[in-house]
């Protein structure tokens, strides 16, 4: 069981684009160093969408060779084809990694019963534990609890990231699966809440920052300590709401690049964190206690 804080991690990189292997060793050393409880790479934190098939196995096996088992590692391997996200899936699994997360099939709309069927091949292909990923705010498409429920029966599917912004979806899916499928928040502003009714973690985009805050958030939510949760989350209210001020990864990458932790590396068609909202990350570190 994959629990607590699970960094959705940025891939660093170059102005120009290229990844910085460097940066993004010192940023596994720094996580492990912090108390992130697994790593999630290549997601769309990690700017999945602009590698392709070569970069994506190249950069898994540098994440296994380098997170060398200390923390669990999970890779992103979604498509919006079938036939690539179960080649990516294989891909992951050769080269070592512990889980692979899924998001739904983005922009072709598939329906519910589309959705199933693309995860049961999956599943059915590929021997290696499965997180489901629902964020319909990004794919325009909305996997149902019932869906839900019906893919938590297939043996290689453990868990849900759901990110759809409600916390009344997290009791929904609890209350319909079975009690060793694993509910993920994937919405780090309503975490704390989705942890406390009962999730067993969060994927998490504010962990980039605060890795040590949200481990400890987590530790106190899963201890059922909502008192203690609830100090621990308000200096990171504004963080968590910050962070998305345009899309992900455009602000975190920002706020790292502002803690001198990565360069000013993006890839088109994302562009750089526009100025008018700099102070506005920045003061959102202020208040977290990342930054003087």
């Amino acid at each position: 069981m994959f629990q607590g804080s699970m960094v959705a991690l940025v891939t660093p990189m170059f102005p120009d684009g290229r990844v910085d292997r460097d940066a993004l060793s010192r940023l596994i050393d720094f996580h492990c160093q912090q108390g992130t409880d697994a790593i999630v790479a290549i997601g769309t934190t990690g700017e999945s969408a602009t590698l392709d098939f070569e970069e994506h196995a190249d950069l898994l096996g540098f994440f296994v060779e380098k997170v060398n088992g200390r923390v669990p590692l999970i890779a992103g391997t979604g498509a919006n084809a079938t036939s690539e996200a179960v080649h990516l899936t294989r891909q992951a699994k050769a080269v070592g990694v512990d889980a692979c997360l899924l998001v739904t099939p983005y922009y072709n709309k598939p329906t519910q019963e589309g959705l199933y069927r693309h995860y049961e091949v999956i599943a059915e292909t590929v021997d290696i534990p499965q997180i489901l990923y629902n964020v319909p705010g990004r794919t325009a498409v909305d996997m149902l609890p019932e869906t839900v429920r019906r893919l938590s029966e297939l043996p290689n599917i453990v868990g849900i990231k759901e990110a759809g912004g409600q916390v009344q979806r997290t009791r929904d899916i609890l209350a319909i699966c079975p009690g060793d499928f694993a509910v993920y928040s994937g919405d780090d502003a309503i975490a704390m809440e989705c942890m406390l009714a009962g999730a067993k973690g969060v994927i998490s985009v504010t962990a980039n920052v605060a890795p040590a805050a949200m481990h400890a958030l987590c530790e106190a939510c899963l201890a059922g300590d909502a008192r203690r949760a609830a100090e621990i989350n308000a200096p990171l209210e504004k963080l968590h709401r910050d962070l998305f001020v345009e899309a992900n990864p455009i602000p975190v990458k920002w706020a790292l690049c502002e803690m001198e932790l990565i360069q000013s590396g993006i890839r088109l068609p994302l562009t750089w964190l526009s100025e008018r909202y700099h102070q506005t990350v920045r003061d959102a570190l202020k208040q977290a206690g990342l930054i003087s």
